[in-house]
């Protein structure tokens, strides 16, 4: 099976022969709002792959987090005038209940940062006691002069990796900092804040990117198979999570392939919280099954970008009530059966090209190797 690899910018051979255990990492939701068309292009990727992969027979132990302790999350609790936890839950149950709704299937692990506080505090604690991070202004940073290929996942310059910081959250103009691009591992309590027992006794809360790294080490091991996200996650979150958990382990490479989908546009920008051009699951399930709304993701191949309209939605729904119907015809025999199988496979180990995969399924007329292929694409057929 061959996949794109984003870290080598190469498609590779997966596993080598023989090899059955896959580990799979994918960043989960903040739970601050509500599940859109982006966030279920990427979740329903990886549940095809997952059920792919355990086809093939691999065993796979796939692990999906949810950041529910965040500046974001703060900020929007404070703004609602609400607990920060019980902000946390309402949005995380919300997000399973359209997840559930689309047939993802739930993954191995789905956990709370909160839970991983313990290997938190430890992985920041080896970090500083080997030179990989130190104390500034109450705050502990990961030095990234300490760590020679940081940048090398995510190809960009110094200069382009200030910028992207600047816009995604981060501050470079940070004076504690040695570097611009030195990023929070753990940072001090501030007024009104959850706090936790850190290192060095610093009452505080984790950074973001050292979440990550934390339940991975502490669900997966020192080092994963496949690591998931969105495209927009490569920097500075991917790029940093890699420095911090290689520098914790010792061990290189921490991922074997890096998999990012790519962004899903409306109205001409990026499906995105902060711009508000949201297209939500729960309100496209009003009026379109689950079929229909995979059938449209999965007609879009995971590394290209694509732009959302209501057409496709129409279009789909003709073609998944065609699959309908050739599904209720319960041929019991073909001669092209074991063939179009074949292709239909051939289609996902080719860096799961789903929308070829759709081609196939479009042309297949034996119902029972139809039920087989929908499955795999974990449609529902109700």
């Amino acid at each position: 099976m061959l996949l794109y690899d984003s870290k080598s910018q190469k498609i590779k051979e997966l596993t080598p022969v023989g090899v059955k255990d896959i580990s799979i990492y994918v960043c989960g939701i903040t739970p601050y709002d509500t599940t859109h068309l982006g966030h279920a292009f990427t979740y329903v990727f990886f549940d095809v792959l997952v059920r792919f992969l355990r086809y093939k027979q691999h065993t796979v132990k796939y692990l999906q987090n949810v950041t529910d302790i965040d500046d974001d999350i703060l900020r929007k609790a404070k703004e609602q005038n609400t607990d920060w936890k019980s902000l946390g839950q309402s949005w995380t149950k919300k997000y399973l209940t359209d997840m559930k709704n689309l047939n993802v299937l739930p993954p191995t692990w789905y956990v709370k940062a909160t839970d991983s506080m313990d290997k938190i505090v430890e992985m920041v604690s080896k970090l500083l006691k080997e030179g990989y991070a130190y104390s500034s202004g109450s705050n502990i940073y990961f030095d990234v002069s300490e760590f020679s290929s940081y940048g090398d996942l995510s190809h960009y310059s110094e200069k382009q990796m200030i910028q992207l910081s600047r816009e995604r959250g981060a501050d470079p103009d940070d004076k504690n900092k040695k570097n611009p691009l030195d990023f929070i591992l753990w940072q001090a309590a501030r007024p009104d804040e959850p706090v936790w027992e850190g290192p060095m006794e610093i009452k505080g809360r984790p950074g973001w990117h050292i979440e990550c790294s934390a339940m991975i080490n502490q669900y997966l091991g020192a080092q994963i198979t496949i690591h998931g996200g969105g495209r927009d996650l490569i920097f500075p979150h991917h790029e940093s999570e890699r420095a911090q958990s290689e520098a914790y382990t010792g061990k290189d490479p921490f991922v074997d392939f890096w998999m990012h989908t790519a962004m899903v546009m409306y109205q001409g920008e990026k499906m995105s919280k902060s711009l508000g051009n949201l297209i939500l699951i729960s309100d496209l399930l009003k009026t379109y099954d689950a079929d229909t709304i995979r059938y449209v993701l999965l007609s879009h191949h995971y590394r290209t970008p694509w732009e959302f309209m209501e057409s496709e939605l129409e279009e789909a729904k003709e073609k998944v009530l065609l699959l309908h119907r050739t599904l209720s015809t319960k041929l019991k025999s073909s001669n092209d059966t074991n063939q179009k199988m074949k292709e239909f496979s051939h289609a996902l180990e080719d860096d799961m090209n789903t929308p070829k995969a759709l081609e196939i399924m479009q042309q297949t007329h034996h119902s029972s190797t139809l039920r087989q292929m929908s499955d795999l694409l974990g449609f529902m057929f109700r």
